[in-house]
């Protein structure tokens, strides 16, 4: 256990985490336009998302250290840190479609990227250490239930964007 709190990527992971946290919750606004929306019944209650994605934020850290103390190769540590750089900079930019622009639309269809994103990240540690990629199915679960609330909202409410 050691040796998991004193892992060099440690601050890499940390920074990952914190930066696509707070950068994803200032691009969140809840303001007028988004309560004027027609949500699903089955949407989750809006305090539910932050702790959801701290949920998921935590098992990503875990998931990328546990990989990275499996002995990846280099090659396979490069593409886990660029493939954890694009689902933080997807995850940013749905929220920045979503809630700034107010482009549920777009959202929608950066959100297939974003599911994409987690899905590589689950495959390329699957072979290094499959409790790392068990790890990320919660994000992968997350991510669709998103599409799915985002999918329904463009349906409820045509025209609103």
């Amino acid at each position: 256990m050691k040796i998991f709190f004193q892992h060099k990527y440690l601050w890499l992971i940390a920074g990952w985490m914190v930066a696509t946290s707070v950068l994803g919750g200032l691009a969140t606004k809840l303001g007028p336009w988004y309560f004027s929306l027609i949500q699903p019944p089955w949407k989750p209650p809006d305090w539910s998302f932050g702790v959801i994605w701290t949920i998921i934020f935590i098992l990503s850290a875990l998931a990328w250290m546990v990989a990275f103390n499996s002995r990846p190769t280099q090659s396979q540590k490069n593409t886990i840190n660029i493939l954890f750089f694009l689902n933080g900079f997807l995850n940013v930019l749905w929220s920045v479609f979503y809630f700034r622009m107010q482009h549920p639309d777009w959202s929608f269809v950066e959100a297939f990227f974003l599911w994409g994103s987690v899905l590589a990240i689950i495959l390329v540690m699957w072979p290094i250490r499959r409790v790392a990629a068990y790890l990320m199915v919660p994000y992968l679960i997350w991510v669709t239930i998103a599409m799915r609330l985002n999918w329904e909202t463009l349906v409820l409410n045509p025209g609103a964007y």
